[in-house]
């Protein structure tokens, strides 16, 4: 099955089906980019941003691999440690694109399931290795559940998975973590020769359309990332946007500021109502809704409300100031009726 975007929304209604920022560019990235030239190639190995990146990291360019998307670097990574009769492993439900890359390159999917608050169970992960298992994801916030991984368990997991074990710790929304005991990449480094980051500018830094992402790991790993690599697929555009978020970052993370603040006020709306919902550390929240998904997101379609149903919940994108009252009327209503309907009554 193929990757299926959020739904989009009419005019008169709030996409939150895609976990976007609601802000547009800074003033300063449009300025670069309004100058751009784009009648010459890219700079194929995005050298300008990698050591951007590695200075902020304190590591070397060459420890630094950059694609389109984190998902296009995660692709290379799975690509260039599994092949057919491997073994990748991953929470469920986590992002949805984990499956389709993992089927691309030909191994197989072990999938762990998530424990009753949400989260990783990583004591289960780490015992589902095999000596042909080669990649293990670790997604923190998880998406769509929006919940964290801690350091320690992080440090307690990663001192019993094999060192020929590939460990991706995907931190696609780490801008957005408030919880002093998450996991931090950063300080991990170093410290594991089979850790890689990942980490997008689609999310905090609000350049979805553009398509980059970067990964931070041994040269080794990076370089067998990069001999995978589509070569020139990230735009000479996606670069200087990124090199621009990058040096104005000071004023994208008070706008990371606050969409944390509205989410919140909506987590806390909707505890009001009575919703048992994991506590948030991405930009978005997880209604655990069960066999009342599919009902639950069209209630919310006719508030003018674009959800993102997977399964056996909701995945709600914290965006526009004024979407935030429609969104608590439309959970309201979901609670309102689900006494009416036993099918419904199921929502945490």
């Amino acid at each position: 099955m193929p990757y299926r975007q959020g739904a989009p929304a009419e005019a008169d209604a709030f996409k939150l089906s895609s976990n976007e920022n609601p802000f547009e560019p800074l003033p300063s990235v449009r300025e670069a980019l309004s100058t751009h030239s784009i009648n010459r190639y890219p700079d194929a190995s995005a050298y300008a941003l990698r050591t951007h990146i590695a200075a902020r990291f304190g590591v070397a360019p060459e420890n630094v691999q950059v694609g389109a998307g984190s998902v296009a670097v995660l692709a290379q990574l799975i690509s260039a440690a599994a092949a057919p009769g491997d073994e990748v492993i991953y929470a469920w439900r986590s992002f949805e694109a984990y499956p389709l890359l993992v089927s691309a390159s030909g191994a197989t999917s072990v999938q762990i399931a998530n424990g009753a608050d949400h989260r990783h169970d990583l004591a289960a992960m780490q015992a589902a290795i095999t000596a042909s298992t080669r990649v293990v994801i670790v997604c923190s916030p998880n998406n769509p559940t929006s919940t964290v991984v801690t350091d320690s368990e992080f440090r307690e997991f990663m001192a019993e998975v094999p060192e020929n074990v590939l460990v991706v710790l995907d931190e696609a929304y780490r801008e957005f973590v408030t919880d002093p005991k998450a996991v931090r990449g950063e300080t991990l480094l170093g410290e594991y020769p089979n850790l890689v980051l990942l980490r997008t500018f689609s999310k905090a830094y609000g350049l979805a359309g553009l398509r980059i992402g970067h990964a931070v790991g041994p040269e080794y790993v990076m370089d067998a990332a990069r001999a995978v690599a589509i070569p020139l697929s990230v735009t000479e555009l996606a670069q200087t946007a990124a090199i621009a978020s990058l040096e104005h970052e000071d004023e994208l993370l008070e706008r990371v500021s606050r969409i944390n603040t509205l989410r919140d006020r909506i987590v806390d709306g909707l505890q009001s109502q009575g919703w048992h919902v994991p506590a948030p550390s991405g930009n978005f929240v997880w209604l655990p809704t069960g066999a009342a998904t599919n009902w639950a997101a069209e209630v919310f379609r006719t508030h003018g409300i674009v959800v993102r149903a997977l399964g056996e919940g909701l995945r709600v994108s914290v965006g526009e100031e004024e979407s935030v009252e429609k969104l608590l009327r439309a959970a309201q209503e979901v609670v309102s009726s689900r006494e009416n309907e036993p099918a419904r009554a199921t929502l945490d």
